[in-house]
């Protein structure tokens, strides 16, 4: 399972949809589309914008659909965090 570290790249407050789009395109897609599972380690960060995980997680799951989520794991979320992250979720779901 490959790991990402949101906070090496975002800083403890993830907002910037540019640093989305790179975790995205260059670790996060890669990795799914070879097969693996990823870890989107939160660890540090203490809140989220709900355009930066949408920029970091949608096209994932437009492109291998819902299921793609038991080969995503959200590791150390604060409340604040996983409660943007199950919206962006339900919204993407909603639109499948």
């Amino acid at each position: 399972m490959k790991t990402i570290s949101i906070k090496d790249k975002a800083g403890n407050f993830a907002e910037n949809k540019d640093v989305a789009r790179e975790l995205r395109e260059g670790v996060l897609l890669p990795a799914l589309d070879a097969g693996e599972g990823v870890a989107l380690d939160f660890d540090g960060v203490n809140d989220a914008t709900q355009s930066f995980v949408h920029a970091l997680i949608s096209e994932a799951m437009r492109r291998h659909g819902a299921e793609v989520l038991d080969r995503i794991e959200f590791k150390s979320c604060t409340p604040r965090v996983r409660k943007i992250i199950a919206i962006v979720v339900e919204y993407m779901q909603a639109g499948m």
